[in-house]
């Protein structure tokens, strides 16, 4: 009897932990333990203080950049500039999306039209378990995807290529800034679909940069390959406009958080363009007062030899080893394991420009942004870039050194990398568990 009654009261004890905690207060139970999974290619960042700003002498006397002191959250950044063939990913998936959306008319297998209950989707998703072929020896569907091609008056010794004025992306996303005006809450019940934003932008990289921005100079050997031969794949992308580096940060964030929800696992935070703060903070690499990210107030190590790729002395562009961009992780990282945050190509920030940000952004997670519109004038227009490239001297390579470039402009030395805000703890057993921000 005395074992059967230690049996009930066993059962009874682990049954009370389903009934609402007998009135205590325990959280909802029965959710699964969740650690960040770490972004492929990048690299995890610390939060923490620093003084932001030159630690050497203002050449031009901007007076753009005062030293104070901020705080940046803990996050990940790419390990490396985004390589061409990584743009590339994105140019294909707008590309086969065009292509499937035209499909879908003729063969509706290229469309997901219902759920697993019979509801019909408006407008229906895209079908990528169908193979598309490009080659397809299909009369119709050759017929249908003429349509992506350059006309023929256009083509050069009649070669069948992609016209890339056609390669739009369609992306949204929700202006929180604005819900959180106390006059939109304070209106009550509003329609959310006021903040959310949509634009239809081309996502192909402007190649004519490298004509473009210099007068006199042989330049179309790299507008006619940079971006497409396979002999530049690891090289950084450039040509992208601030508006389309965003782009790509929206559409890598949709790719991953679309395959995590596949999975029925959580979804985690956007990719999208540092802050100037988190910039900086990661060139720094920890070490606060150094001038340039790999420690120190020189452009050469002891051996002389240059440790970035940028405009040497009076103009010898080779002397670093590099003609124009090289191979991204060429040379060596900062003490965040990050590759080339000062020189090969300068980086766009999210961040609008203005001179005096630095006396009225917040020091807690400084961000400083402004949506311009196509209307406003050239000046809304400008944001942050940061690193120097290839084409500049030592001065714009000091990661306190702030520079501009308007949104919708493309450069053949500005590129750009993601970042994505840490979210919760770091895995326990990983090399910095004791580090929670």
């Amino acid at each position: 009897m005395k074992k059967l009654l230690l049996i009930l009261s066993v059962v009874a004890i682990l049954s009370s932990c389903g009934d609402r905690g007998r009135g205590h207060l325990i959280g909802v139970q029965g959710r699964e333990e969740w650690h960040q999974p770490e972004p492929f290619g990048m690299l995890f960042i610390p939060g923490g203080s620093y003084n932001m700003g030159n630690n050497d002498q203002d050449v031009p006397y901007a007076h753009v950049s005062q030293t104070r002191t901020v705080t940046v959250q803990s996050f990940w950044m790419d390990e490396t500039e985004i390589t061409n063939n990584e743009y590339r990913q994105f140019v294909h998936w707008v590309r086969d999306s065009i292509a499937r959306r035209l499909l879908g008319d003729f063969d509706e297998e290229y469309l997901i039209e219902e759920d697993e209950f019979g509801e019909f989707f408006d407008p229906p998703y895209l079908n990528w378990r169908k193979r598309l072929r490009w080659d397809s020896k299909d009369i119709d569907e050759r017929e249908i995807l003429a349509e992506m091609y350059l006309p023929e008056h256009e083509r050069f010794y009649r070669r069948r290529e992609i016209d890339t004025r056609k390669l739009n992306y369609e992306y949204f996303w929700v202006d929180l800034r604005a819900a959180a005006k106390a006059s939109n809450r304070e209106q009550g019940m509003i329609d959310r679909s006021q903040f959310i934003t949509r634009r239809v932008d081309n996502i192909y990289p402007d190649t004519l940069a490298w004509i473009r921005d210099f007068t006199y100079s042989f330049n179309e050997p790299l507008a006619k390959n940079y971006f497409w031969h396979p002999a530049y794949d690891h090289y950084p992308v450039v040509g992208v406009s601030w508006i389309q580096a965003r782009a790509f940060t929206v559409w890598r964030t949709q790719l991953l958080n679309s395959y995590l929800e596949s999975r029925g696992r959580f979804i985690v935070n956007d990719f999208r363009l540092p802050t100037e703060s988190e910039w900086e903070w990661a060139a720094r690499g920890g070490l606060d007062l150094s001038t340039y990210p790999w420690g120190s107030h020189y452009i050469r190590n002891s051996d002389g030899c240059f440790l970035g790729n940028y405009k040497p002395l009076r103009g010898n562009y080779s002397d670093d080893g590099g003609f124009h961009t090289v191979i991204v992780a060429h040379y060596a990282p900062n003490d965040f394991g990050l590759y080339d945050m000062a020189g090969n190509v300068a980086e766009w920030t999210s961040n609008a420009y203005d001179e005096s940000a630095y006396n009225f952004a917040h020091d807690f997670n400084p961000d400083f942004s402004y949506e311009a519109r196509e209307e406003d004038e050239p000046a809304l227009k400008r944001k942050v870039i940061r690193g120097g490239s290839w084409k500049d001297i030592g001065y714009y390579m000091q990661v306190g050194t702030r520079s501009y470039e308007y949104q919708d402009t493309a450069k053949s030395y500005i590129g750009f990398r993601c970042v994505q805000t840490f979210l919760g703890r770091h895995r326990d057993d990983g090399p910095r568990a004791s580090n929670v921000y």
